[in-house]
């Protein structure tokens, strides 16, 4: 924060540049993004974390910092992190406030990408500045993740008088604002869940499926193929779409479910559910040629229909 702004006790934009540092919650969020903050000059002092991976966590990255109950650590501290699982942050936030817990001109910023300010009402109340600041960025709980911050956008939601403290906190931490309104939050959150989460179950499946077939190192062959595929969807969005599907090859998706459902059913379901949204954005856009169509979402059909056969064109054969 800028050291020659004016000074106030409550305004966030006002206060020294330099400030003691809380985290309620040492999952893999917190600990990395206080220790960002200390890179920037901030100051770490408390930290409460219950599992044995938190207290292991907040010792790799926070050395040296105490660790507390998390009344303690707003007692210690002037900005708490609080990054807690969405589903607790509500309740969280209002035992702290209910307890007396938060104090006047605290700095109270949590990570949830679900939540905007709103969730943070009870703690505003009892004189709480609220910032949301989501790092839009998947944590290993190790030191790499504050490197990984260098670049990394963060979904930021903040009153009007709190958006330059929330802007400053998040260049400090080496991350980039993007806006978010407050009733946005839920479908950004969806958004990144959709693209990051579903990423990894999908590169997941497709290792198994690579060692199923006999290769020795999947990660080493996915890796440039999935590398160029993220960079060309990122720069030309459904222009980049290729393969069996974009194509309309019909017989070259059928043998795939066939394949699926007689090595992996479990994943076949997956595999026609991203295939019937892959022909639909490759047909909108002028990819799947519309006679090709027909015969490919046949095959999907076919292929999502309980007792098809192992190439998805009918009935199982008894065995």
């Amino acid at each position: 924060m800028n050291a020659s702004a004016p000074q106030g006790p409550l305004d966030a934009r006002d206060r020294p540049a330099r400030l003691t540092v809380g985290v309620v919650g040492a999952g893999r969020v917190g600990p990395a993004l206080a220790a960002s903050l200390a890179l920037a000059g901030h100051r770490p002092v408390a930290v409460s974390g219950v599992s044995d991976a938190s207290v292991r966590r907040a010792a790799d990255l926070l050395p040296d910092v105490p660790l507390v109950p998390p009344a303690e650590v707003l007692a210690r501290a002037e900005l708490v992190l609080l990054t807690v699982p969405d589903d607790a942050l509500p309740g969280l936030v209002e035992g702290l406030a209910e307890t007396g817990a938060v104090r006047p001109g605290q700095l109270l910023v949590h990570t949830s990408g679900r939540y905007g300010t709103k969730v943070l009402d009870p703690a505003r109340r009892a004189g709480a500045l609220p910032l949301a600041l989501h790092p839009a960025m998947t944590f290993t709980g190790t030191s790499v993740d504050v490197q990984r911050l260098a670049g990394c956008s963060f979904g930021v939601t903040a009153p009007d008088e709190l958006r330059l403290a929330a802007e400053a906190l998040v260049i400090e931490m080496g991350g980039e604002p993007e806006w978010v309104a407050e009733e946005s939050r839920p479908l950004y959150h969806a958004a990144l869940a959709l693209g990051a989460n579903h990423l990894v179950t999908l590169v997941a499946q497709s290792m198994e499926l690579l060692r199923t077939a006999g290769v020795t190192a999947p990660d080493r062959m996915l890796g440039p193929l999935l590398g160029a595929a993220l960079d060309n969807a990122l720069r030309s969005g459904d222009a980049a779409l290729t393969g069996p599907v974009a194509r309309g090859d019909a017989g070259t998706v059928a043998a795939h479910i066939g394949e699926l459902r007689a090595h992996a059913p479990q994943t076949v379901a997956g595999y026609v559910a991203m295939a019937r949204a892959t022909a639909d954005r490759a047909l909108a856009h002028g990819l799947l040629k519309p006679e090709l169509a027909e015969d490919l979402l046949d095959a999907l059909a076919d292929g999502a229909a309980p007792g098809t056969g192992p190439h998805g064109n009918g009935p199982e054969e008894s065995r």
